[in-house]
């Protein structure tokens, strides 16, 4: 799962409510993938709770959830399950965080508008909670104008149309989770695990969040930087050639690499190469690697790994500020 920087604006602070329990309201949708209002209600459920449960300590909940529809009403997925809410959103008296999940709705459809999801997202949001929309849900919290101007991701899927629809928002659908102004959006119908993830750690800390991802048997997201940085080290693409680059580096991210040879490898010149990889990737191959070994790096620390000293050592040593991460020095 992702790697420049945290894509974040806001700064490390204390939790909105300043000390005590956190409210979360996950609105339900119609025609939705029911896992990405679920997967957030659990792991906010579960944080401070099921770890401390197992080990047979007091449970601290950290987080107070609850599930608003837009009218009160049961509403259905896309398959058949159907998720009952406690209350509509026009009931809801406090609320820190909001969640949007995926629907197969159009933030334009006429039930939306006159559901007045759209102004009661706006207004929470100027009272100062926290706004996250999952997946395609990211369109409703675009729709509702709290993403001009500000960085956001979403499904790759959908990320072209979305650019269209709203071009004041700085797209950057690379990314797995983003926030900016207490706007936070995350791509794929999983990436609920990591933008709930990301949450718990930033308002509860890095040892809450982890024990909250052991007692749920979820992996941490894949790249990590000052908290959560979510941005895949891959993006789609069509260039089969690169792609068989892209394996290669990933199997042998922590050997001696020669430019000239992952380009023969594929049949390409190094200029060509780097050129080609570029276009598809998003990244030069240095940097690409870079990451590689980055993210190796952090996933051997979250977890202990006793390999971790002698990759970072490994690491540092091809790591000079000549950058000869290629034994054929190229560009980062």
């Amino acid at each position: 799962m992702t790697q420049p920087k945290v894509n974040s604006r806001a700064p490390p602070g204390p939790t909105p409510t300043g000390k005590g329990v956190i409210d979360v309201t996950v609105v339900l949708l119609d025609g939705g993938y029911a896992s990405t209002a679920v997967a957030p209600i659990e792991i906010f459920y579960s944080a401070g709770s099921l770890w401390n449960w197992l080990h047979g300590a007091a449970e601290q909940p950290h987080f107070r959830v609850r599930t608003a529809s837009l009218d009160g009403k049961k509403v259905s997925s896309l398959y058949p399950l159907a998720l009952t809410p406690q209350m509509a959103i026009r009931d809801v008296e406090h609320t820190d965080i909001i969640v949007v999940p995926a629907s197969i709705w159009s933030a334009q459809d006429p039930k939306v508008r006159k559901s007045g999801l759209l102004p009661w997202l706006r207004k929470w949001h100027a009272r100062g909670a926290y706004i996250a929309g999952i997946c395609s849900g990211v369109g409703f919290v675009a729709e509702a104008g709290l993403l001009d101007g500000r960085r956001a991701t979403t499904h790759w899927g959908i990320a072209d149309s979305l650019s269209r629809r709203y071009p004041k928002v700085n797209w950057q659908p690379e990314y797995f989770v983003t926030e900016d102004s207490r706007v936070l959006c995350s791509g794929g119908i999983y990436a609920a695990v990591d933008l709930s993830l990301y949450l718990v750690e930033k308002f509860c800390g890095h040892e809450v969040a982890l024990q909250t991802a052991k007692s749920l048997l979820l992996s941490m997201p894949r790249s990590r930087q000052l908290g959560y940085s979510v941005v895949p080290l891959w993006r789609p693409h069509d260039d089969h050639k690169v792609k068989s680059a892209e394996d290669y580096l990933r199997d042998h991210f922590d050997r001696e690499l020669s430019l000239e040879k992952l380009a023969a490898r594929i049949g390409m010149s190094p200029r060509n190469f780097i050129r080609r990889f570029k276009t598809a990737t998003g990244r030069l191959p240095n940097a690409y690697v870079q990451q590689l070994r980055i993210s190796a790096a952090k996933e051997m620390l979250e977890q202990r790994h006793p390999r971790f000293r002698m990759c970072a050592a490994r690491s540092a040593t091809r790591t000079s500020p000549s950058s000869a991460i290629f034994s054929s020095a190229i560009p980062a």
